[in-house]
């Protein structure tokens, strides 16, 4: 039987992680926004790049965002961790979804560079 107190975060710490988490997010949001604007002129002044460079552009954007998406949550559910116990778990749980993850979105640009790639080879 252990009598170790267990360290527990206070609600206002949470409360104020939490806040900061949606901040960021707000800030992420205005960014992003911006940057797809940008993408959205480059696209239009290079008329002649490959649709498929196209699509690997715009699926890399969409990566980022759903990883960054991802990283607010975490942080989100961290920051609403009761006690070092419950923020480790998260953690671990984050971790292996995000390996996951980045393994397959790896693997999808992968092979959108390759065919891209492929496309651009001289026909002889």
């Amino acid at each position: 039987m252990s009598d170790t107190p267990q360290f527990e975060i206070p609600p206002q710490m949470r409360d104020l992680a939490e806040q900061n988490v949606n901040q960021a997010r707000q800030a992420y949001s205005q960014f992003l926004e911006m940057a797809k604007k940008a993408q959205d002129m480059m696209t239009r002044s290079t008329g002649a790049a490959a649709d498929s460079a196209r699509e690997a552009q715009s699926k890399a954007l969409r990566y980022a965002q759903d990883n960054i998406d991802a990283n607010f949550d975490f942080a989100a559910d961290l920051a609403r961790a009761r006690d070092l116990k419950e923020a480790m778990e998260i953690q671990a749980r984050y971790a292996q979804r995000q390996m996951k993850t980045y393994a397959e979105q790896a693997q999808d640009l992968g092979r959108l560079m390759a065919d891209a790639a492929q496309k651009l080879q001289p026909r002889g």
